[in-house]
């Protein structure tokens, strides 16, 4: 497993914490939606569940559950403003393109044919 969480990013997520009170991490996902067959998913995480993995970086965790990883490992997750939107950004290795609104993606290589295995 894989994944850099940017100085950017883990300022957020302690950030957005704070404000809520409470929680343990950043609970990242991806479902199945839009036009290119998949976007990520993000929420708090109050407890780590059976099949989780966390990932701490910059006193910030990320939380993620065993399905989740073929889809992200290799990434690298940032918080960027473009415009006048603040958000989190993945750099992923494992998206092959994104949809033109941007908001999903497809898998390429072996992430898309881990993905299928383990269907």
């Amino acid at each position: 497993m894989a994944i850099t969480l940017t100085e950017s990013a883990a300022k957020q997520i302690q950030t957005q914490l704070a404000k809520r009170g409470k929680g343990l991490a950043l609970r990242v996902g991806v479902k199945k939606v839009g036009c290119s067959g998949y976007a990520y998913t993000y929420d708090y995480a109050d407890e780590v569940l059976a099949g989780d993995h966390m990932f701490e970086a910059h006193n910030a965790k990320v939380v993620f559950n065993d399905n989740t990883l073929s889809y992200i490992n290799g990434s690298r997750l940032d918080f960027v403003t473009e415009g006048l939107k603040q958000m989190f950004k993945f750099d992923n290795p494992n998206v092959g393109s994104m949809c033109g609104c941007g908001e999903s993606f497809n898998l390429t290589g072996e992430a898309a044919k881990s993905i299928v295995q383990n269907s």
